[in-house]
């Protein structure tokens, strides 16, 4: 490492760093006409897996896509400026079946080879240096080189330029959860704020005693599996054998309703003709409103007509049968309606089965309305449930489920270019198109006979009172379950504020622009850090799900376009066409 040569910073080694350095590999060729250049990787954990992926983590944790589904590698399908780098998907590289969910330790293994292969490919005189150690700060003037230091370290690393490439990070409680663990600490309870699973100290929940547990996404299912298997409990078939080792987990939240399970069928024919009604020229509408724009006001209506766009598109062509008219005809009516009632009244005219008809709103809260009369009958309705549901995504000829997925990768690559739009967008994808494998449903109606998992509803509150936690849900008017544990079953939210990563929290006090919902908002062109008067600042970026360009899902499916691979992309070129100015000056 020489202070004379261009110098590159790179925080965070995982998923997004590693995709960065591959981009800079690509894109080197073209753009870097410098002599020499370090790239200084910092992350205390393991480069290209990093916290979440790393491969020391149990084999029991699976990824929730199948192994085909899962590349670090662009294709013709990604609308960017730098060049294609073909590489093999999760499943051709690691030698098993696509239809797979590989553990995290296989997907850890494979990250751990992209990078290594990036890091090869990189041109001569371009070194990687990667620094097991956190990051504390960023200071230096906007003109100069930036000063990253690290913890442990008396002195900092000299940066030309900075890419923030952090993944999920941990956060201060908010005031509600400040709250629940001030009564866990005077009483003697156990209460496990929101945090990364595999990272929690599960120990305290005792055998045969009541968990209440909030959240029934992806961290559930992660808890639910050390809970009963990783502690040597085992299924035969249907049935779940404990160990006696379980505690009793008493689940809900707000939709009170597991995440919908994975599509288990492979897509056939014709796709549907993807942007259609939310695409480049809406987008642009929207950036372009001089008072800017309301999610639900101005894009969520254009957002479920293209949804639907996608559904009624497969039902007419592939499932003709089963509707009215045809195709072309329902197509020029449903282009021409925009208000909700009139398009749910062209629908009802044309597809005789309420259930092929898309109901954004049902499948949103599917326990809206609805009441028991004791907690006994909920479970079995709610079990009922998701056994419909897994059918229902494992069938093909419910087809149209898999094409609203499409619809809402696609959507999401467009909201990409409007920035931050809000928690529920996120939460609603995440339902809808980034649940847990089918088999982990299975398990969770195999333990849900077995007494070891019970349902509570939706909007499921928790009041600490008397000593204990209480959980309650309209759901079944006047149940209520206390227990001395809870657990937040979420990844703490990405706000910058409430960030516990002390860089993240100096750049807050420092002046960098932040979203309502307190994620770092970016330049939507390179990924450069804005501050709060709207400049982009011209030494620091950053990529990832606390900014305001956050993407869709942990990795990206091969041959649908990639928003984080356009971003890592436009990255790349930036810095390196900036690296390349720099040197040019310094030479002269």
């Amino acid at each position: 490492m020489s202070a004379d040569r261009p110098s590159l910073v790179i925080v965070g080694g995982g998923p997004r760093g590693t995709g960065l350095i591959e981009r800079i590999a690509a894109n080197a060729p073209e753009l870097y006409a410098g002599s020499g250049l370090d790239i200084h990787l910092v992350d205390p954990h393991p480069p290209g897996a990093g916290r979440i992926w790393r491969e020391a983590q149990s084999s029991l944790l699976w990824m929730n896509s199948h192994a085909e589904d899962v590349t670090m590698f662009t294709d013709e399908t990604v609308d960017m400026a730098g060049p294609v780098t073909e590489g093999p998907t999760l499943h051709e590289w690691a030698g098993i079946d696509g239809r797979t969910f590989a553990d995290r330790r296989i997907q850890g293994a494979y990250l751990r080879w992209v990078h290594e292969r990036a890091v090869a490919s990189l041109p001569p005189g371009v070194t990687v240096h990667h620094h097991p150690r956190r990051a504390l700060r960023v200071d230096g003037p906007s003109e100069g080189r930036q000063q990253v230091w690290l913890e442990g370290r008396p002195r900092p690393l000299l940066a030309d330029l900075v890419v923030l490439a952090l993944g999920h990070l941990d956060a201060e409680l908010d005031d509600q959860q400040s709250e629940l663990a001030a009564h866990a600490r005077d009483h003697g309870l156990v209460h496990l704020p929101p945090d990364f699973t595999a990272d929690s100290d599960l120990s305290p929940l005792a055998p045969g005693e009541p968990v209440l547990v909030r959240g029934f996404g992806l961290a559930f299912v992660d808890l639910m599996v050390l809970l009963t298997e990783g502690r040597g409990g085992r299924y035969d078939g249907d049935t779940y054998v404990p160990s006696g080792r379980e505690p009793v987990l008493y689940v809900g939240s707000r939709r009170g309703v597991p995440y919908h399970s994975k599509i288990g069928y492979d897509w056939t024919g014709e796709r549907p003709p993807l942007p259609r009604f939310f695409g480049p020229a809406e987008v642009n509408g929207l950036l372009a409103r001089p008072d800017g724009f309301d999610f639900r006001r101005d894009v969520w209506p254009l957002v479920e007509k293209e949804l639907g766009f996608a559904h009624y598109h497969r039902l007419f062509t592939v499932h003709p049968e089963r509707t009215g008219v045809t195709w072309s005809v329902f197509e020029e009516k449903y282009a021409t309606v925009d208000d909700p009632a009139g398009r749910a009244a062209l629908v009802a005219a044309a597809v005789p089965d309420p259930a092929d008809r898309l109901d954004l709103a049902a499948l949103d809260r599917p326990l809206e309305g609805v009441r028991y009369d004791s907690s006994e009958e909920f479970q079995d309705g709610l079990r009922a449930y998701v056994e419909r549901d897994l059918g229902r995504r494992h069938d093909p000829a419910h087809s149209p489920d898999l094409a609203v997925f499409l619809g809402l990768l696609s959507v999401y690559g467009q909201l990409v270019r409007l920035g931050d739009v809000g928690p529920w967008w996120h939460g609603f994808f995440s339902y809808l198109a980034s649940g847990p494998p089918g088999p982990r449903l299975r398990q969770l109606l195999a333990l849900s006979r077995a007494g070891v998992l019970r349902f509570v509803g939706a909007d499921m509150t928790v009041a600490a009172e008397g000593g204990v936690f209480r959980a309650s849900s309209p759901t079944v008017p006047g149940f209520s379950v206390e227990a001395r544990a809870l657990v937040e079953a979420r990844l703490p939210e990405p706000t910058v504020e409430r960030a516990r990563d002390p860089l993240l929290r100096a750049l807050h006090a420092d002046g960098a622009a932040e979203t309502p919902e307190g994620l770092l908002r970016v330049d939507p062109a390179d990924g450069r850090l804005v501050d709060r008067d709207g400049r982009p600042h011209p030494r620091r970026f950053a990529l990832g799900p606390y900014t305001d360009g956050r993407t869709p899902g942990a990795f990206t499916r091969p041959r649908t376009g990639g928003p984080a691979f356009r971003q890592n992309d436009a990255t790349a070129r930036a810095a390196l066409t900036f690296l390349t100015a720099l040197s040019g000056r310094a030479a002269a």
